[in-house]
């Protein structure tokens, strides 16, 4: 089985002066985040989905689900929690709740604000997730990286052959999820955002998958209006 964690807890304070989470913005007419849940329902790779939210905004997805998703019995909603890590717990739970999962279950975890996620990075994900256990989703850098301890000098400059940008999916076996969340501690957990970090920290190697440049997260005004565009020229 192999379940989509759509992770959507965020409140959007960078977006500037919006009422609501930047997820909910609309683009194209539809909400981002409707526009990301369908790239995994029309996945063949992928056979449920479920979206953490902010426990506030809880009711609000659920209507939004009701109103543009037909297939509502491959989806559901659960509340967030205060970390991406608890929230994906949480939806690893609701998960089980609702179809039943084991430790060879695939979680395919992505951000609710990268709608324009290709199905070719779905299926590689799942794929390497089955081969491997954990892998992540990048990109090479195009640009000089440079490095500062103190944040106001250079201290390094890594290879720029050797770095490459984060981007989502991250996709696990829970089995391998629930051996190293449970190894951690409170301390460590409050500083690891994510499970490929956490797996990276207890010795698991992680696998890249080839991300891409389309595949951005709207954090920011402009990536909105560069979403807007893409949702347009479409």
């Amino acid at each position: 089985m192999v379940i989509a964690g759509i992770v959507a807890g965020g409140v959007g304070s960078r977006m500037g002066n919006s009422t609501v989470p930047k997820q909910f913005l609309e683009i194209g007419r539809k909400p981002i985040i409707i526009h990301t849940i369908e790239k995994f329902l029309v996945s063949p790779e992928i056979d449920y989905v479920v979206v953490g939210v902010h426990a506030d905004w809880h009711d609000y997805m659920d209507d939004l689900v009701k109103k543009h998703i037909e297939d509502t019995g491959r989806i559901a909603v659960t509340e967030g929690d205060n970390s991406r890590n608890g929230t994906i717990k949480k939806i690893i739970e609701k998960a089980d709740d609702m179809w039943g999962i084991d430790d060879e279950t695939i979680i395919v975890t992505h951000d609710a604000v990268r709608p324009f996620i290709s199905l070719r990075i779905i299926e590689e994900n799942v794929k390497a997730a089955e081969k491997y256990g954990v892998c992540d989703t990048v990109i090479a850098a195009t640009d000089t990286i440079v490095q500062s301890s103190n944040q106001k000098y250079i201290t390094e400059i890594p290879m720029r052959n050797e770095m490459y940008q984060g981007q989502t999916p991250q996709s696990f076996k829970y089995g391998l999820f629930k051996e190293v969340y449970s190894s951690m501690t409170e301390e460590e957990l409050s500083i690891v955002t994510d499970a490929c970090k956490m797996c990276f920290l207890r010795n698991h190697p992680v696998y890249l998958v080839e991300g891409s440049v389309s595949n951005f997260k709207i954090t920011y005004p402009f990536d909105l209006k560069m979403a807007r565009i893409m949702v347009e020229e479409k």
